[in-house]
C-alpha cells in the first residue's frame, strides 16, 4: 500500500498547510509549474518525488524534472505531465502518449482547476490536483491525496484553502 500526495502549480509557495495534508505520505507528485529548483530540492528530500517541470519553470528546475514521466507504483501505471487538458480535451502529445502507453492514472497540471474524472474512453482515472500556489487566478488552493493498494486506487482526499487574495 503506498500513501501519494499530488500538487500542481505551486509557483514556489508551500506553507505548512501543505506540510500537513502530506504528512505520511509515502510519494509526492508534482505535476508542474513548481516555481524554483529549491523547492523541488526540499522536497525531495522528505519525501520520494515524482515531478514534471511546467511552462513556468526555467532552466534550472528543467534541468532537475522531466517534461512528463511514465512510472508504475505497486500495480498502477501513470502518465503525468504538466499540460495534459482533460477526458474528451487532452492536449494532442498528452492523449498520444495516452494511446500509446495505456496508463491507469493520467496526471496533468497547469489549468488550476481541480479535476477527478474516469475517462471511460482510455479507461483511465484522471486526475489534475489543481493549484496549490497563490500565483494565478484560483481563489481556492487545492491539493489531493489517495491511495495505491495493489492495483487498486483508493480514499481519494481532496484538500481546499483559500487563497490569499491580493498576493500574488
Amino acid at each position: 500500500m503506498f500513501r501519494i500526495g499530488l500538487v500542481s502549480d505551486t509557483h514556489g509557495y508551500w506553507d505548512e498547510k501543505l506540510d500537513a495534508f502530506f504528512d505520511g505520505v509515502d510519494e509526492l507528485w508534482h505535476a508542474g509549474d513548481i516555481g524554483n529548483v529549491e523547492l523541488l530540492d526540499n522536497l525531495s528530500k522528505r519525501w520520494t518525488l515524482r515531478a514534471v517541470y511546467g511552462n513556468i519553470d526555467g532552466g534550472a528546475t528543467r534541468l532537475a524534472a522531466k517534461p512528463y514521466l511514465f512510472f508504475e507504483v505497486d500495480k498502477v501505471s501513470v502518465l503525468m505531465a504538466h499540460i495534459g487538458g482533460y477526458p474528451g480535451k487532452y492536449d494532442k502529445l498528452f492523449l498520444s502518449q495516452i494511446e500509446e502507453l495505456r496508463p491507469k492514472i493520467a496526471v496533468a497540471g497547469h489549468s488550476h482547476i481541480l479535476k477527478v474524472i474516469f475517462d471511460k474512453k482510455h479507461n483511465l482515472l484522471f486526475m489534475n490536483p489543481g493549484a496549490a500556489g497563490i500565483s494565478g487566478f484560483h481563489v481556492v488552493r487545492t491539493a489531493l491525496r489517495f491511495v495505491i493498494d495493489g492495483d487498486n486506487i483508493t480514499d481519494v482526499e481532496v484538500a481546499e484553502w483559500e487563497r490569499k487574495v491580493g498576493v500574488k
